[in-house]
């Protein structure tokens, strides 16, 4: 049994744990074939499903990474989560999902960095990612050349303790803040509901509706 982090993307990080939650496999994936500019072709697209398929094993505990809220290219990231989910039922697996922001919790990253005891937003991929990496290493002792390794791996160790506490161990034995990562998979919240739209009228209130208003009667002049 292994436990599976994957962080989709068109260059997928792709990271098994063994049955001890020590990298197995640690490799990023790209879909082979003609180049699409911002953005990913079928046959690349058809070729990064394939290579997810033969990396997948039998007993693969598998957790997911879900699509950020807000997310650019939209279109083409819910083909590649879409293609990539495909594999792992194809497999014959069943899969979890975290949220990015979930992700970046459970290392202790929040976005933001103290610059002379202010706050300040992290900008940009490189700070965000460099941010992401020293979590990585503060938590786990771990480091990867390749960004989307390090946040497979996250996922990864996500899903390995998951899955432990889903037999067992107490989620007290986590920080807080991972805690409520566990827990938001363990018991998702429930969706919710959609509002329902209110009918617009011309009614005025108070005012009773003619039994034969002029409307009426002009569509009765239609019709007939």
């Amino acid at each position: 049994m292994r436990f599976v982090g994957i962080d989709p993307a068109t260059e997928t990080g792709v990271v098994a744990l063994d049955e001890d939650g020590d990298p197995e496999l640690e490799t990023s994936i790209i879909g082979k074939g003609e180049k699409k500019p911002g953005g990913i072709t079928l046959e690349q697209r058809i070729s990064l499903e394939n290579q997810l398929f033969r990396l997948l094993m039998p007993d693969d505990e598998v957790l997911k990474e879900g699509i950020a809220n807000g997310s650019q290219m939209l279109i083409t990231t819910a083909q590649i989560h879409g293609g990539l989910e495909g594999m792992i039922a194809r497999k014959n697996l069943t899969f979890d999902k975290v949220q990015p922001l979930a992700v970046k919790k459970y290392v202790g990253v929040t976005g933001y960095k103290i610059i002379d005891g202010k706050k300040v937003r992290l900008e940009g991929e490189k700070e965000k990612k460099a941010a992401m990496a020293a979590g990585a290493l503060k938590h786990f002792e771990y480091s990867h050349p390749n960004n989307n390794v390090v946040d497979a791996y996250i996922i990864a160790k996500i899903c390995e303790a998951v899955y432990r506490v889903r037999r067992g161990k107490q989620l007290s034995d986590y920080p807080k803040y991972q805690q409520e990562v566990i827990d938001s998979i363990i018991n998702p919240p429930p969706p919710k509901k959609k509002k329902k739209k209110t009918e617009k009228t011309n009614k005025r209130p108070g005012k009773p509706v003619a039994r034969e208003s002029h409307t009426q009667n002009t569509e009765q002049a239609c019709l007939f």
